[in-house]
C-alpha cells in the first residue's frame, strides 16, 4: 500500500467514534464467526481456524468483532499506529484486551500470517493501487472453508465524492480547513454546498478526510468488482448491503440494470468463501447465536430492535418470539420442531440470529 495512504491514516485516523461510544453485544451478531460458519458451512469452526483477521481494522473495528467473539483469537492489523494505538485504546476502555495489534501492510505475506476462519477487510481494497493483489493477499491467508467480507465503493454511490475530490486535488486543496472554507463561501445550491448539507460522513474531520481528501481511491462498477472476486478464486456468497437479494447472482443481474441508469443500491458490500461448504438445508440442529443470549434474558417493555446486517431490516422482536429464540440456548434438533416452528427457525438461521448444524 503506498505510502501516502499510511501518511493520510496518521493524519486522520478514521473512524473517530468517541472512545466511551459503546455498542450491545447483539448488535455484533453478524460478527460471531461460529454464526457465520455455520451459515456458509452448515457446521461450526474447526479449531485451528477460530482466528479472525480485520485488515484495515481502523480505530474501531477490533471492538465490536471482539465483543463478538470472545473466545475467538483476532489479530486487527493496519498501516497506522495512531489508528491502532486509539483502537487498542478503545477495547481497553471496554475491558477488552484479547485482541493482537499488528502494524503492518496486508500486502506483506509476513503481516498476520494465515490460516484464518474468518476475515474483514471493509472499505480496504479500493485504497490499494492493485486491489487483485490485495484480494489475492487474503484469499491465500483463509483457511479451506473461510469466510471473507469486503465492501467496495460503487461507481455511482461515490460519484459526486469522486466528483468533488478530483476538483480538490487539481486545486491543491489538502486539509479539512481548507474545505470547510470553501464551502463557506460556496453559494446556496451549489454542488459543494448541497453534499455538505446531505452528507453525515464530512461532519466529523476524519470523515471529511476520508470521502475528499484520500490519495488513493477506486471506486467499481459490478462487473469490474465481481471481475476481480473471480480472478482471486473466491466465491460470492451473499450480498450484504441495504436492500440486496439472498441470491448473489440475482443481485449482480439487479445492480447491473441500476447502473444502465446511472444508478447504484450503496457501496458493495459481499461475503466471500474459499471452498465453502454450503449451509445445513435439511435435518440438524439449531442453537442461539451467543451473541444474543444476554439481551434476550432481559426484560423488554417493548420489542426488540436489532438492525439487519445481511441486506434486509430485521423486524421488531416482541414477547412471543423472544422467547420462541430462548429455546435455542441450547441445541435443538430440526426433527424435534413443529412444521410451524421449524419455518420460524429456519428464517431465524438465515438473519444469523440461530445456527444450524449438521450435526
Amino acid at each position: 500500500m503506498p505510502e501516502s495512504v499510511r501518511r493520510h491514516y496518521e493524519l486522520y485516523p478514521y473512524p473517530d467514534y468517541p472512545l466511551l461510544a459503546s455498542v450491545r453485544r447483539c448488535d455484533t451478531y453478524a460478527n460471531n464467526l461460529d454464526a457465520l460458519w455455520a451459515r456458509f458451512n452448515g457446521e461450526l469452526p474447526p479449531d485451528r481456524l477460530r482466528r479472525i483477521l480485520i485488515a484495515g481494522c481502523g480505530s474501531f473495528a477490533p471492538y465490536p468483532f471482539a465483543l463478538a467473539n470472545p473466545d475467538s483469537a483476532i489479530t486487527a492489523l493496519d498501516l497506522s499506529q495512531k489508528s491502532l494505538r486509539r483502537a487498542r485504546l478503545h477495547c481497553l476502555l471496554h475491558g477488552i484486551t484479547h485482541p493482537e495489534f499488528v502494524a503492518g501492510d496486508l500486502l506483506d505475506p509476513l503481516a498476520a500470517p494465515g490460516p484464518f476462519g474468518f476475515i474483514d477487510c471493509y472499505g480496504v481494497l479500493h485504497h490499494l493501487e492493485d486491489p487483485l493483489a490485495g484480494l489475492t493477499a487474503l484469499e491465500k491467508r483463509l483457511g479451506e472453508g473461510g469466510i471473507l467480507r469486503v465492501m467496495v465503493y460503487s461507481t455511482y454511490t461515490r460519484f459526486e465524492e469522486d466528483s468533488i475530490r478530483r476538483a480538490l486535488r487539481l486545486l491543491k486543496v489538502r486539509s479539512p480547513e481548507q474545505v470547510r472554507q470553501m464551502v463557506a463561501r460556496a453559494r446556496k445550491g451549489s454542488r459543494l454546498r448541497e453534499f455538505f448539507e446531505q452528507s453525515q460522513e464530512v461532519s466529523s474531520r476524519s470523515g471529511l478526510a476520508d470521502a475528499l481528501l484520500h490519495p488513493l481511491a477506486t471506486s467499481f462498477k459490478i462487473d469490474r468488482f465481481l471481475g476481480l472476486v473471480g480472478e482471486s478464486g473466491l466465491k460470492p456468497l451473499i450480498f450484504a448491503h441495504r436492500g440486496a437479494l439472498s441470491d448473489p447472482g440475482a443481485e449482480a443481474a439487479r445492480i447491473r440494470e441500476l447502473e444502465a441508469r446511472r444508478e447504484s443500491p450503496g457501496n458493495f458490500v459481499l461475503y466471500l468463501g474459499k471452498d465453502a461448504k454450503g449451509g445445513c438445508g435439511e435435518g440438524g440442529s439449531f442453537r442461539l447465536n451467543p451473541c444474543l443470549a444476554g439481551e434476550l434474558s432481559r426484560p423488554h417493555l417493548t420489542p426488540l430492535l436489532i438492525p439487519g446486517r445481511l441486506g434486509e431490516a430485521n423486524p421488531p422482536i416482541p414477547r412471543g418470539e423472544r422467547s420462541f429464540l430462548r429455546r435455542f440456548k441450547k441445541p435443538v434438533a430440526a426433527t424435534a420442531l413443529l412444521s410451524e416452528d421449524l419455518t420460524r427457525a429456519k428464517q431465524y438461521a438465515d438473519k444469523l440470529f440461530l445456527l444450524r448444524c449438521r450435526s
